[in-house]
């Protein structure tokens, strides 16, 4: 079964963006931007909320042919990649939605269930507020964050406040050249998240 993986750059205090959806401080020079575009190729489609989707429509289907655009190698190569993905953007509002992609009006546990049940690669979930939905459904089964070398003080910030433990598993972790970390965790459930409750009981 394919797994939903949350992908997301936030600051080292927690937040994906900072006052007036600010993400000036967000470090992609090129290698990390090819590490994107490797981790992207290799999935079956991605999961946007309406707020970040609007954001990558905006500027990505033409990135590579705009004359006026200041873009590097890794970013044309992007354009492509995103273009061709298969998208699923959430959102009550939305209309019309162009470049592969289905609008979906709400995160309904069996219908995310069918779809990681489907062939392909694994799933990239992005943005704050489809996240929590996703998170308090139970439906995240991996998360990859890059945690950019900066405290922007207040923002947006990716986890919701909950009453809920969530234990995790460290798989990877990396740090760029320019001090962006990756950290990769996957979900402990079943057998591990037993055996560590029962170790605390003993």
């Amino acid at each position: 079964m394919r797994k939903i993986v949350l992908m997301m750059s936030v600051s080292l205090d927690g937040y994906i963006e900072g006052p007036d959806r600010d993400i000036s401080w967000h470090r992609v020079d090129e290698e990390l931007h090819q590490h994107f575009n490797d981790i992207v190729r290799g999935l079956g489609g991605l999961l946007h909320g309406r707020v970040t989707y609007d954001l990558m429509a905006g500027f990505w289907p033409t990135a590579d042919i705009d004359p006026d655009a200041e873009v590097t190698a890794p970013m044309v190569e992007f354009a492509g990649i995103w273009r061709n993905i298969p998208k699923y953007v959430y959102s009550k509002t939305l209309r019309h939605a162009d470049w592969n992609t289905t609008i979906v009006r709400e995160v309904v546990p069996d219908e995310v269930n069918a779809l990681k049940r489907e062939p392909g690669g694994d799933l990239g979930l992005s943005g704050a507020a489809l996240a929590s939905a996703f998170l308090r459904h139970d439906l995240v089964d991996e998360i990859r964050l890059y945690v950019h070398p900066v405290l922007i003080g207040r923002g947006t910030p990716l986890f919701p406040h909950t009453d809920t433990t969530t234990p995790l598993d460290l798989v990877d972790s990396h740090t760029f050249g320019n001090g962006v970390a990756l950290l990769h965790y996957r979900r402990a459930r079943g057998e591990d998240v037993v055996a560590g409750t029962e170790a605390e009981g003993v």
